[in-house]
């Protein structure tokens, strides 16, 4: 037993050193949005690597980068009434991440469910492990506010910070940040934690591209690439 568990460490530490290898090779130097060419690139290398289609334009919509500066979100209140004290379901939890704190307003998209009572594990997940992403920054967003709102809530991503191969499957649950801010996207304590991205001077770069799973089926959280899965 203790053999196959090192060679299964062995393993994921050998497909993780070549998913950063080879983003390393795609990716510019410098920060700046990616080529058509790059994207291309970028989404064949994670598809590959990943098991499940990955790409930078889905139904022909897009964000207005998919390599970008994170920076740190605080937690979004579920439902009416959830609160700090409401929020976690563990002491390790509350230990890790109460000093992130509550927004002081609603997401994007308002609270994940109605109530409480109507929480499931899956709304859990998707507050937990969320994006904010600017949507208002899409070339025609203002014109087809209806149709992004839509198509933007809760959609599947894919986030991989390319200096350490950490990888996860989040949904976008807000809008933000503010263009001034320098940041591109914002993700949840739980993402920044495991990304193992910080906010401040020491914010780094992510890849997030979109996830194509319409019946649902891959689930939220952290993700490990098993190269050669998808083909």
């Amino acid at each position: 037993m203790l053999l196959i568990a090192s060679n299964e460490t062995k393993r994921d530490v050998d497909v993780t050193s070549s998913l950063i290898f080879d983003l390393s090779k795609t990716l510019p130097s410098t920060m700046r949005p990616l080529t058509v060419d790059e994207e291309n690139r970028v989404a064949d290398i994670l598809s590959r690597d990943f098991g499940f289609p990955v790409m930078p334009e889905l139904d022909n919509k897009r964000l207005n980068r998919s390599y970008g500066l994170i920076g740190a979100e605080q937690h979004l209140a579920r439902y009416p009434g959830d609160n700090i004290y409401s929020h976690f379901d563990t002491q390790e939890e509350i230990d890790k991440f109460w000093s992130s704190g509550m927004a002081p307003g609603l997401g994007a998209w308002r609270y994940f469910v109605p109530s409480k009572d109507q929480m499931t594990k899956k709304d859990k997940l998707r507050e937990k492990y969320y994006l904010a992403v600017q949507t208002f920054l899409v070339p025609d967003y203002n014109s087809r506010v209806s149709e992004y709102r839509d198509f933007f809530k809760l959609r599947k991503m894919l986030i991989v910070n390319p200096q350490n191969g950490k990888a996860m499957v989040v949904v976008i649950g807000d809008a933000g940040p503010d263009e001034w801010t320098g940041k591109h996207l914002g993700g949840s304590p739980e993402v920044m934690n495991y990304l193992e991205r910080e906010d401040g001077a020491k914010r780094g770069p992510v890849i997030y591209f979109f996830i194509d799973d319409p019946d649902d089926i891959i689930p939220l959280g952290p993700i490990v690439p098993k190269q050669n899965a998808y083909g």
